[in-house]
């Protein structure tokens, strides 16, 4: 007796979600390492207040691509030079958005492209993903990042309670890349000078170690070089045995490989 098995019925593959088209109203270096460039546009329509730290993608154009033939590779065609990066502020009114660069020169795509943006420069944007605490319950926090981490570090700090304490360890490439945060009076700022970022620091950690530990719930939000990332999360974990769930613990960059190398490495290492 011949049996027929049905066939499981085929699902269609969603639909390919276009990335919003944004237009830059201004970009100026607000320290000498760091740009900040702020679109604006009925593009930014839909997206929720409450997104400052978020994750987000953005697509670069090619050197002298036009809009629209960009906004056609966008809906249709090969996915353009991604990279990932914060929204720093996002405002209702407007609306606008800041996303900070820190500023490499000529050195990457992104920043190359941040060097040169002027009011009518596009770019592509995908997100915003999620923040990075969504809630704040601990007795002390302790935060750490170096420039590429200081956006999600700062809008953190803004996002606290009044009343929250604890210490944020931030490193910089210079004094005058120190910035103004509106962070709450109980938590102390401790800046930190990496002339050069290429060179693996271990200022952070020795500082970090340093620290009389307080009793309590400790949350934290720390970011930055891998490697230096590595390292803090062995300690964080193993050493002083913070439960994963209080700690948000994140490698933005590799020293000497690209965000696409280190996206791969990221993801073999994750499965």
């Amino acid at each position: 007796m011949n049996q027929t098995t049905a066939s499981a019925p085929s699902r269609a593959k969603p639909p390919r979600r276009v990335p919003r088209l944004l237009t830059v109203k201004d970009a100026r270096h607000i320290t000498p390492n760091m740009i900040r460039v702020t679109f604006a546009g009925p593009e930014l329509a839909g997206i929720a207040p409450g997104c400052d730290g978020a994750h987000c993608k953005i697509l670069l154009p090619a050197n002298g691509q036009s809009k629209d033939a960009f906004a056609a590779q966008l809906k249709d065609g090969k996915r353009p030079t991604t990279r990932t990066y914060t929204v720093r502020h996002f405002r209702e009114t407007g609306p606008e958005m800041d996303v900070d660069f820190v500023a490499h020169g000529e050195e990457g795509p992104a920043s190359a492209w941040a060097l040169h943006a002027r009011p009518g420069s596009f770019c592509g944007f995908a997100g915003p993903g999620s923040i990075k605490l969504t809630s704040f319950y601990a007795d002390w926090y302790l935060l750490a990042a170096d420039m590429s981490a200081l956006p999600v570090a700062a809008a953190t700090l803004e996002a606290m309670p009044r009343d929250a304490e604890g210490i944020a360890v931030i490193e910089v490439q210079s004094e005058a890349d120190r910035q103004d945060i509106a962070a709450p009076k109980g938590i102390d700022i401790r800046w930190l000078i990496q002339p050069d970022p290429h060179v693996p620091s271990e200022a952070q950690e020795r500082l970090i170690r340093s620290l009389d530990w307080p009793a309590g719930v400790v949350q934290t939000c720390i970011a930055g070089e891998s490697g230096v990332i590595r390292s803090l999360r062995a300690f964080l974990h193993n050493e002083r045995r913070l439960p994963k769930e209080d700690t948000y613990i994140s490698g933005y960059w590799k020293i000497g490989l690209v965000e696409d190398e280190r996206q791969k490495i990221k993801r073999a290492e994750a499965g």
